[in-house]
């Protein structure tokens, strides 16, 4: 019901020039770095461990 209404919104501000239709499309890849993925070598580990890092309550603490 949302979608229709609004369809038929832009419909008639698109039809009144209401509306300036601005398409931009982002299709850039970039390709991490081999050690970005932090596995390790073959078969073995690089004794990192995931870590949670909580911010403090009072940013001017820092």
């Amino acid at each position: 019901m949302f979608t229709r209404a609004l369809q038929q919104i832009q419909t008639h501000a698109d039809a009144a020039g209401d509306i300036d239709w601005l398409v931009q499309i982002d299709s850039t890849i970039v390709p991490a770095h081999q050690h970005a993925a932090a596995t390790g070598r073959k078969g073995g580990s690089t004794g990192r461990t995931n870590q949670t890092i909580t911010p403090s309550a009072d940013p001017e603490e820092a």
